[in-house]
């Protein structure tokens, strides 16, 4: 495994040392945050449900209208070489595809500020890079060193309408913004809600919870991310014959759940301690509850089939 100063990126088709590996100061994704991004988990050196992860990028690109020209095969290549290229199996990848540079004095008025156009051709950046997490599967070393502490925040989701939650970009202010109020309380993770007060989970992640009912999580059709991950346990949670409820939902509701927990590529299932300062279990144990330790559970076991056991 190299170390960070020997990290290596991938950057429009090389590979290049991180102290190498820049963009150019008029490329889009810099400028405007005008890109598509995934980020991917790869365990035991395969990436964690690759074709559902190109099938969001390939819908964030879409909803860009950005065309890079790559199959679904050559970024999956991409992502092989970078790993290869740092000696890491287990690792957290992060895909970019940005508009690139504008052509300048091209576009239907010619002028200088015909370079925001985004109907101006441009040559796509595509960059690559990776980063070590520990083995995951079963027996895995968590990633985080204890469970998330969750706070609501004041910050709300941007509404479909202004953003496709589908598109998952660099323009990423909403859930800095949110990751910023974290400063007062020193929360792991903000809890964010749409303009109407209902909860759509937190800043870089899915969250779930149970009544004890059931799983509950936010419905995708308000400005809900379509995670991976977030798939990934609902079609566990059925498979077990877990009720599963995608509902709205107030933070209240959040609050008095018998079990909390997050998702995300990076993460798996990661257990929610404290919710507003007040704890989950009502003791303040570290302990995950029974529902969150058996999907937990069930994940590791598929990450375990899925990417060690069938390394292809």
């Amino acid at each position: 495994m190299t170390g960070d100063a020997d990290r290596r990126y991938h950057v429009d088709g090389e590979i290049v040392p991180a102290e190498s590996a820049t963009v150019r100061v008029d490329d889009r994704g810099f400028r405007y945050g005008d890109a598509a991004a995934e980020t991917v988990r790869a365990y035991g050196g395969v990436p964690f449900r690759w074709d559902r992860h190109a099938d969001r990028l390939a819908r964030s690109c879409e909803a860009l209208s950005i065309e890079h020209g790559l199959s679904d095969a050559a970024l999956r290549d991409r992502v092989d070489e970078t790993l290869e290229a740092n000696d890491l199996t287990d690792a957290v990848c992060e895909v970019s595809i940005t508009r690139g540079r504008p052509a300048i004095g091209a576009g239907p008025g010619g002028g200088p500020d015909d370079r925001f156009d985004p109907r101006i051709d441009g040559d796509p950046t595509v960059v690559v890079t990776a980063r070590p997490l520990p083995r995951g599967g079963v027996d895995a070393e968590p990633v985080s060193d204890a469970p998330a502490t969750l706070q609501t925040v004041k910050t709300r989701r941007t509404p479909d309408r202004a953003v496709p939650a589908d598109a998952t970009t660099h323009a990423r202010v909403n859930e800095l913004l949110a990751r910023l109020e974290l400063r007062v309380t020193g929360a792991d993770e903000a809890l964010l809600s749409d303009a109407d007060g209902h909860v759509v989970g937190g800043a870089d992640s899915t969250l779930f919870f149970t009544d004890g009912k059931g799983l509950r999580t936010p419905a995708l059709d308000g400005p809900v991310v379509p995670r991976v991950a977030r798939a990934e346990v609902i079609g566990i949670a059925e498979a077990e014959g877990v009720p599963v409820e995608e509902g709205s939902y107030a933070p209240s509701a959040v609050r008095e759940a018998d079990e909390v927990f997050l998702a995300n590529a990076t993460w798996g299932i990661r257990p929610v301690r404290t919710v507003d300062g007040i704890a989950v279990d009502g003791d303040g144990e570290d302990v995950a509850g029974p529902l969150t330790t058996l999907l937990s559970r069930l994940f590791d076991r598929r990450v375990e089939a899925a990417c060690y056991d069938d390394r292809s």
